[in-house]
């Protein structure tokens, strides 16, 4: 069995939440899962313990009266928490919610002692953090973030980042935990936080899941690498309607987002080609089903110059869902095989900005068998 920990009660905590129990009663085939019945440990293994969240009119709520503000066609739970209210440090400042944090009431050590208390009752083997995108600053360096906590400095921490310093803490007092991470903040790229990791019996993975856009943008630039071709520019739009969007439209949340996009031009191509790629705007009435346009342009024989255009339509939450139910599976047995830090074949795969730090992006076809050889499955493609 694998017990989950959720951190932001959103629309994709929500979709991973109901799609899981769907799956747990047979009721959808596992598509976008992508080592769906592979695993050892079964989706009836997975097990939800506890959920965090900031907005006022979900805490003290149970888990299934969230779920179904997003998802109404899920009729019962196996697992039905309350969820117990979390860290804000300004995550959904300017949002249209009422929210508030541990941190309004207490330092930020005592949060984090608190944190550590109530894990350690609900004991999760795995943490995941689904709070939405988040202006933040990395540490670099061990003493630096924990001074900061010591500190109580509120404007130099984000939410993730307290979470995961509890998450190291909660580590070391149980023996060993993992902690994924697929929003932007750089936790298993921040070198803090991975010598923490490691030195706290922490696994972390991260930075940012890869859905829609940018993975398929990698495998196209990949395509024309393989070929020879010379890229000229790349430009990725994105636009959508949901919540994480709207915190986009902050200069310092959009940044964070528009550097874990744009890292894989360099990594992929060898060469930092002139590049436009970031979450480009909101409109309300796309909901989750958000928009993207890909325009490629490159040299190929004798000089000549093509295009690629390439537009759709994309379920957000449900993409990243998906890949929720691998890698909390995965991250138990990275757990079981006591691989503390951060693994990077599961990151490779499933997450935008990889770490560690000094990893890079690398074509997903790839990534997809390094990290099936990691996780003990039979190549499909070498």
């Amino acid at each position: 069995m694998v017990k989950v920990l959720i951190l932001g009660q959103g629309y994709v905590a929500s979709t991973f939440v109901a799609g899981l129990e769907k799956l747990k009663k047979g009721e959808i085939e596992p598509y976008g899962v992508p080592l769906a019945d592979e695993l050892p440990i079964g989706f009836g293994d997975i097990k939800i313990v506890g959920s965090y969240d900031v907005d006022k009119s979900k805490i003290g709520k149970k888990l299934s009266e969230v779920v179904k503000r997003y998802w109404n066609d899920v009729e019962s739970f196996s697992d039905d928490p309350i969820i117990s209210q979390g860290v804000h440090l300004g995550s959904v400042e300017k949002l249209p919610v009422e929210a508030e944090g541990l941190e309004e009431k207490m330092t930020l050590k005592e949060v984090v002692d608190r944190l550590v208390d109530e894990w350690t009752k609900l004991d999760p083997d795995v943490i995941v953090n689904t709070c939405t995108t988040e202006a933040f600053k990395p540490f670099d360096n061990k003493e630096d973030l924990m001074k900061s906590i010591e500190n109580n400095e509120t404007e130099r921490l984000s939410a993730t980042q307290v979470y995961a310093y509890a998450a190291a803490l909660y580590a070391s007092k149980r023996g060993g935990a993992v902690f994924v991470n697929v929003i932007p903040t750089y936790i298993a790229n921040d070198p803090a936080f991975v010598e923490l990791a490691k030195e706290n019996k922490l696994i972390v993975l991260g930075d940012d899941g890869a859905t829609g856009a940018t993975p398929f943008t990698a495998d196209v630039l990949s395509h024309l690498v393989q070929r020879n071709r010379y890229v000229k520019d790349v430009a990725q739009f994105n636009i959508g309607g949901n919540m994480d969007f709207l915190a986009l439209t902050d200069e310092g949340k959009n940044k964070s987002k528009e550097f874990t996009k744009s890292s894989i031009v360099k990594d992929i191509l060898g060469y930092d080609a002139p590049h436009y790629i970031k979450p480009t705007g909101y409109l309300e009435p796309l909901g989750d089903k958000k928009f993207i346009a890909v325009h490629i342009e490159y040299v190929s024989f004798n000089g000549a110059t093509d295009e690629l255009m390439i537009n759709g339509r994309i379920n957000d939450s449900p993409a990243l869902g998906g890949l929720l139910v691998d890698l909390v599976r995965l991250g138990k047995i990275a757990l079981d095989r006591r691989e503390y830090g951060t693994v990077y074949p599961i990151n490779a795969f499933y997450m935008k900005n990889p770490g560690p730090l000094e990893a890079k992006n690398i074509p997903r076809i790839i990534a997809y068998e390094k990290m099936r050889i990691w996780a003990g499955l039979k190549p499909k493609w070498l």
